[in-house]
């Protein structure tokens, strides 16, 4: 059990291991794959204390707290009268329904219940606010990489009305989806944008890494988003680091975000996850650097990963933002399943 435990978590723990940039690309390029850049420092391995927890973790579930879901029956109902430029739905982790500029964008798809590629692994232990068999009719896909608690092979195989979803990808992802039946899809590198029927998307860096088994890590490219109707803009993270120079960079550029789903959870033990995860303060000096208005905490709440306790992540983020003068109408913490308005 321990060792196809450990198997089923490789996708998800970093490497430390650096590889020389590609002559004539891009410096996040290599001959393999990519990179992150700026190079973050190495960064640890977990220990045994680290695989027992995520075995203890297989075969058990926390308590969780009456005010962390509602209702799949009210979360459809709050979606479908949600209007605005810009409104978000939390279907669990870092997956979303994003409504802006007339479209709905399905954000990191993972609806079932393990983000393993083995029958044993991390698993989910609420469900998603809204099922799969539930969802809206989606006209867009945003992935921000290939780890399994993102990317979730039987909700992209399942999805109703693929032939018709314009899906968004970083490099290296397209096969993946058409070979699931996906005809509109696009592949983007870092700083490259796209226009969506009166949406620009731009892949953006991330600090982070991507393998969905032991021998393809870093072969295709992370990212992170930014989403940008005529009225509105919505920056998604996905899974990242905290990199000062990186997000300040992006702030500059964008000059300014509407909101921004930020990662708040995964982040102990710091010798490990630290390079590759931002804690709640980091994240949310992530969003002030991109100079964001709303904070949408996300990577919490739904699957245990690392070590820290199931609700610390929104404890911690709701402390710092208080003590940063951070009000709550721009900190949310959001329930599954719940719709909110920009």
């Amino acid at each position: 059990m321990k060792a196809a435990s450990f198997l089923a978590l490789q996708p998800l723990l970093g490497c430390s291991t650096q590889v020389l940039p590609m002559e004539g690309k891009p410096p996040h390029h290599t001959a393999t794959g990519f990179r992150n850049y700026p190079v973050m420092p190495p960064h640890g391995t977990p220990g045994f204390s680290f695989m027992f927890n995520r075995m203890k973790a297989f075969f058990s579930n926390p308590e969780i707290p009456s005010d962390h879901t509602i209702s799949e029956p009210r979360a459809i109902a709050d979606f479908q009268r949600s209007s605005g430029e810009l409104s978000v739905t939390w279907i669990g982790h870092s997956t979303y329904l994003l409504k802006t500029g007339g479209r709905t964008l399905l954000l990191d798809p993972y609806l079932t219940d393990l983000a393993s590629p083995l029958p044993v692994g991390p698993k989910r232990y609420v469900p998603p606010g809204i099922s799969l068999k539930n969802l809206p009719p989606i006209d867009g896909i945003i992935l921000s990489h290939n780890h399994y608690d993102h990317l979730d092979e039987n909700a992209v195989e399942n999805l109703p009305g693929k032939e018709n979803i314009q899906v968004f990808v970083p490099l290296g992802m397209k096969s993946f989806f058409t070979e699931r039946g996906y005809a509109q899809v696009s592949e983007l590198d870092w700083h490259e944008s796209i226009e969506m029927d009166g949406l620009k998307l731009t892949a953006l860096p991330a600090v982070h890494f991507s393998s969905r088994w032991l021998n393809d890590r870093n072969e295709t490219l992370w990212c992170s988003w930014a989403i940008q109707s005529s009225s509105a803009s919505c920056y998604f993270a996905g899974d990242t680091g905290y990199s000062p120079t990186l997000f300040r960079e992006i702030g500059n550029s964008f000059r300014s975000f509407d909101m921004a789903i930020v990662p708040i959870g995964a982040y102990n033990p710091q010798n490990v996850m630290k390079a590759v995860h931002t804690n709640p303060e980091e994240a949310i000096q992530l969003a002030n650097d991109i100079r964001a208005d709303i904070i949408v905490p996300s990577h919490w709440g739904t699957i245990e990963l690392t070590d820290e306790p199931h609700w610390e992540p929104p404890e911690r983020y709701r402390k710092f933002a208080v003590k940063n003068g951070i009000s709550d109408s721009r900190a949310w913490i959001m329930k599954i399943g719940e719709t909110r308005t920009a």
